[in-house]
């Protein structure tokens, strides 16, 4: 963990965003969504406002849109499925371009879309502007629950190992004749799997036991979780986003 680990969605810079520390991007990113997710499906301002503010945090991130738009296709299937919503959809139906199409419908995709879209690249831009490392270490100032801070800890420091030693293993595998491409040798490939699992098993025991007797109680050290935590000025210059996102959901209840 000390190495610190980075992943294929951190863009490193030195920009106001990257330098917040972690915990008040993630509570602002989730505190966004939840403004985003509790806005009316009918106030279509109140979503323009809403990807107005996203680009107003890409552009200080220094995060362009095509990086953001090309990432972003990772929510196509839901996409898909919101398209079909106004050719399925029970109720008033209205014509458009010769096609009968849902009224209901119409909105429960333009619903799916505007809100699925802007949490995901609220999503990417968090990940854009903080390593792996430091989500795990903003979770555990932010008192998420130890379980899920051990597990993430361990995948994270192990995740490459555990990689290097299937890729190991398939090397073995090939290398005695084994073909996975072929169903009939699946039965040695779930027999790899399973071996694998075993071995991860037992090693994250014995990490895990390593670390507790040289006193790991489940988070990170308190010297650790001190260091570069968020001032009262940081709080509040991160609260902008979710306090603006607030106002425009909370317009948008009263106006509706």
């Amino acid at each position: 963990m000390g190495a610190g680990h980075a992943h294929v969605l951190y863009r490193e810079s030195g920009s106001p965003v990257h330098r917040l520390p972690p915990e008040v991007k993630i509570a602002a990113m989730v505190l966004f969504t939840v403004a985003v997710v509790a806005t009316p499906r009918e106030a279509y301002w109140a979503f323009g406002g809403y990807a107005l503010l996203v680009a107003v945090v890409a552009a200080l991130a220094r995060v362009g849109p095509r990086w953001l738009l090309a990432r972003a296709l990772i929510e196509l299937p839901f996409v898909l499925f919101a398209f079909a919503l106004p050719f399925l959809g029970a109720g008033e139906r209205v014509d458009v371009a010769g096609l009968s199409l849902s009224v209901d419908g119409l909105h429960g995709a333009f619903n799916i879309l505007a809100k699925g879209t802007l949490g995901v690249l609220a999503s990417l831009l968090l990940a854009a502007t903080t390593t792996t490392r430091d989500l795990i270490l903003g979770l555990d100032r932010l008192r998420c629950p130890q379980v899920l801070t051990q597990i993430a800890t361990f995948m994270l420091r192990y995740l490459d190992v555990l990689v290097g030693e299937a890729r190991r293993m398939r090397v073995a595998r090939v290398s005695r004749g084994d073909d996975p491409r072929f169903l009939w040798q699946l039965r040695g490939f779930a027999a790899g799997v399973g071996a694998l699992f075993l071995r991860a098993f037992e090693r994250g025991e014995r990490v895990y036991l390593a670390m507790v007797s040289r006193g790991y109680t489940g988070r990170m050290p308190a010297v650790w979780q001190g260091a570069g935590a968020a001032t009262a000025g940081q709080w509040a210059v991160a609260a902008t986003v979710p306090v603006i996102a607030a106002s425009i959901a909370a317009a948008a209840l009263v106006l509706q």
